[in-house]
């Protein structure tokens, strides 16, 4: 309708986008987490040319500033012709995980779909046109693009490398009390769901200020302790150390003060910010990545301690690691936070009665 108007309209044709949010591109990397063995039908051996999400930014800027006289069409694509198949196995490389994938001629669009629904349940109400449609190929036919535009697609393996690493940026950014509160999810057994992440997160009212609160927090791990259940943490060192990981024996560089790029026992500071927040990112032996972040803000009634735990699983092996443990984590953070808050309060308490 756009386009049999009388407005000039640009239109830009793309294949799969390489990006957090893209359909086909989240539901090749749930197929890719979930399933070490993929039973794959023919639509897995179809062409495309994906293109990353920054080149796509990139051509839809330009854009703007082409010649607005006539309508005008565009395929884009990235350096690389690709099959479905390829992408999932670059994703899978990147991301240090061996698939097994076994072609079979029979898996119709409608079998796949079903199938698709049952494993990605996410994906269910839309898995039926996605794989219809990946029945035919999305290859660039006509280049007009790169001569238009001055843009220069990457190709697939630099694609997933950007959108990994963009997304670990933001996501280390993260504000967990904004993030928790404006997605509508709500907090459910085993945390809550951002893309490939869980994330459980809790938090503690203290009547403090939040140089107080904050204080407990960046005196955590090494010969301070984890303010709970610390023969746990030990234990957890003891079996990192067989696995052969760091353990605890680390410790940490001073026992008031924290900066980015200390070691913490099995963490290392990520980053901090003085009497707001602090982020730990694990190095122990795990099958996917895990941080754990701490942040204070002030409030009416003195301060709010908030308790992050995300973990990133490698896979199927990593999400039976997360669910299995998931009430020990629980019960374990939960003391945790409540003994923070409690230090922080004590303290209040002497530092009132000493003046």
């Amino acid at each position: 309708m756009l386009r049999s108007s009388e407005i000039p309209t640009i239109e830009f044709r793309a294949s799969i986008v390489i990006g957090s949010g893209s359909l086909s591109f989240e539901m090749i990397r749930a197929l890719v987490q979930r399933l070490p063995v993929m039973i794959c039908p023919r639509w897995v051996n179809v062409k495309a040319q994906p293109i990353a999400v920054e080149d796509v930014i990139a051509y839809l800027t330009a854009a703007l500033e082409l010649p607005g006289e006539q309508s005008s069409t565009f395929e884009i694509g990235g350096s690389d012709q690709v099959s479905y198949g390829d992408i999932m196995q670059e994703y899978a490389r990147q991301c240090g995980l061996r698939r097994w994938m076994i072609p079979v001629p029979v898996l119709t669009p409608r079998l796949s779909s079903l199938w698709l629904g049952l494993v990605t349940p996410i994906y269910a109400r839309v898995g039926r046109k996605l794989v219809d449609s990946m029945r035919h190929s999305t290859l660039v036919r006509d280049k007009s693009a790169l001569t238009v535009f001055n843009v220069k697609p990457r190709g697939l393996k630099e694609a997933i490398e950007r959108g990994l690493r963009n997304e670990d940026r933001q996501f280390a950014l993260t504000r967990w009390s904004d993030a928790l509160s404006s997605s509508g999810k709500s907090q459910s057994w085993g945390g809550v769901q951002f893309g490939t992440r869980l994330v459980d997160s809790r938090t503690a009212q203290v009547s403090v200020s939040p140089h107080l609160a904050f204080a407990p927090v960046e005196k955590i791990g090494g010969a301070n302790g984890w303010y709970f259940a610390n023969i746990l943490w030990w234990l957890r060192g003891a079996l990192d150390l067989l696995a052969g990981g760091v353990g605890l024996r680390r410790g940490r560089r001073d026992p008031h003060t924290l900066a980015a790029g200390d070691t913490l026992d099995f963490w290392r500071v990520e980053s901090v910010q003085s009497d707001r927040r602090l982020n730990l990112v694990a190095e122990m032996k795990v099958p996917g990545r895990a941080w754990l972040q701490f942040e204070v803000e002030p409030n009416i009634r003195g301060s709010v301690i908030r308790q992050t735990a995300i973990f990133d699983p490698a896979g199927l092996g990593g999400l039976v690691y997360w669910y299995a443990l998931y009430p020990i984590h629980r019960w374990i953070f939960n003391g945790m936070l409540r003994s923070i808050a409690t230090t922080a309060e004590r303290s209040a308490r002497i530092a009132e009665l000493r003046l």
